[in-house]
């Protein structure tokens, strides 16, 4: 069980030492060409670390309770990424297939939702914004990260 940001491309190799283990569901959400109908050249990912990690593994904890899985881990980017790069990885391993695709799916959402990780987009035409960011400033600061404590 693990949560992780990382600076790196992800190269994932999945394993679930677990005997019972009959389904893992991998899902890795990665870097498009197109966005909203703009052609988008590169992102970056911002995060607050510290709260970021403890939040990541607060989700990846709920859905070990809710649902009936043996194992779960995502790994987040951050810093510049390309097209096709992946930008997240969830691993969700059960002894069933369903519950390892319910458990994937909760720990995307929960990770979009509650996670302080921004996106940058970098469009075809020059323009980089901060995109689905309902915490920003209209400047594009990040002042919203001097709000958050552990």
């Amino acid at each position: 069980m693990s949560f992780q940001l990382t600076n790196q491309p992800i190269n994932h190799l999945i394993k679930s030492l677990h005997p019972h283990t009959g389904g893992i569901v991998t899902f890795d959400g990665r870097v498009r060409a197109i966005n909203d109908g703009r052609e988008v050249l590169s992102l970056e990912y911002e995060a607050y670390p510290e709260l970021a990690v403890h939040e990541g593994h607060a989700i990846i904890r709920e859905a070990l309770e809710q649902f009936d899985i043996l194992d779960a881990c995502a790994t987040h980017r951050t810093g510049h990424l390309v097209i096709g790069d992946i930008a997240v990885c969830i691993m969700s391993a059960a002894v069933h297939r369903k519950e390892a695709f319910e458990a994937t799916e909760y720990i995307i959402n929960a990770i979009k939702a509650r996670v302080p990780i921004w996106k940058k987009e970098y469009y075809s035409d020059g323009e980089a914004i901060w995109v689905r960011c309902d915490s920003c400033a209209d400047d594009n600061s990040h002042a919203v990260k001097e709000a958050f404590s552990l």
